[in-house]
């Protein structure tokens, strides 16, 4: 991995986590919290291949029920939206959570054209808008008065209030594999969530990310690194790759069964946890997990990689 990033030192745990109504939020919650995760993820999209809740709503309506969580989205689709009222937004949040409790995951998406053309944003500009929303939204965050004129949005002075509790806002991680999503966390980011990545993979991106920081003159205190890494628990990697193939390819409405063989971490405890130890080795300080399997063997295979995974990684 990388020396020339200033990675954490611990390991954490987290969860991708939805709530449908109030009862499954406590259910779901609780559960996070028992089984021992430390950060609860939410993920985004206006419209997608199945029904898919806000993000910032459901995490601080889960946060209010565990507060001493930490939340995070993975990722939110920051090119759909306009940065002065994500800004505000967000820093509401962050307020509600307290400072330090929430990691503000940021994406471009472009799987699912037809959101982008529904909230009247063209695909094609997804990168640059969200290189530059950063920017905006990070000034807001911090500066008394803000003015910007730029190629895709542009505002006289204007002063948002009150600021985020966390100083200085809460952490932009930018999600994304590709060489400009790695040149703009490099640039603008304060961590990096890839997923459909190999361990080797996040190994160069790391070091592609410290080099870019590098030529853009910029000093960087703090990185944070986070996977969303799609896992399924089996009786072993054949039979846990069948179930993992089906559901993914349902959710992405395309045959995924050689992207989950070659991404994903499957079969028994042990494999998994083998997989997992390369993410670490390579840079990766939190492992986002995403059970793929049917809705009825989630609560399961939580269950299952707290008691019986992540322990072989804590030792």
């Amino acid at each position: 991995m990388s020396d020339a990033l200033p990675l954490a030192t611990k390991i954490r745990f987290g969860v991708m986590a939805a709530a449908a109504d109030p009862s499954q939020a406590r259910r779901t919650i609780d559960d996070i919290a028992r089984w021992g995760y430390d950060i609860v993820w939410t993920g985004d999209h206006v419209a997608f291949t199945g029904p898919i809740s806000d993000p910032l709503v459901q995490l601080t309506y889960l946060s209010a029920l565990r507060p001493e969580l930490t939340y995070g989205t993975s990722v939110y689709l920051l090119p759909l939206r306009h940065p002065t009222t994500v800004a505000k937004m967000v820093a509401t949040v962050d307020r509600l959570l307290g400072a330090d409790h929430f990691i503000f995951g940021v994406g471009v998406g472009g799987e699912f054209p037809p959101e982008y053309e529904a909230c009247g944003v063209p695909v094609k500009q997804r990168g640059g808008r969200a290189s530059e929303a950063i920017q905006v939204i990070k000034r807001l965050w911090t500066e008394r008065n803000v003015e910007h004129r730029g190629r895709h949005f542009s505002f006289g002075a204007v002063t948002m209030e009150p600021k985020p509790a966390t100083a200085g806002g809460p952490p932009v991680w930018v999600g994304g594999r590709a060489e400009a999503a790695l040149k703009r966390a490099a640039r603008f980011g304060d961590g990096w969530i890839p997923y459909v990545v190999t361990p080797r993979r996040v190994r160069e991106g790391l070091d592609l990310i410290a080099a870019e920081a590098e030529r853009a003159g910029r000093g960087i205190e703090k990185f944070g690194t986070c996977v969303h890494l799609f896992c399924t628990l089996g009786a072993s990697h054949e039979a846990a790759l069948e179930v993992a193939a089906e559901h993914l390819s349902k959710r992405y409405a395309m045959d995924f069964r050689e992207p989950a063989r070659r991404y994903a971490a499957l079969g028994r405890p042990a494999d998994v946890a083998a997989r997992i130890s390369e993410f670490i080795e390579a840079g990766i300080r939190d492992i986002g997990v995403d059970a793929i399997c049917h809705p009825r063997d989630r609560s399961a295979q939580l269950d299952q990689f707290a008691r019986e995974v992540i322990p072989l990684l804590r030792k």
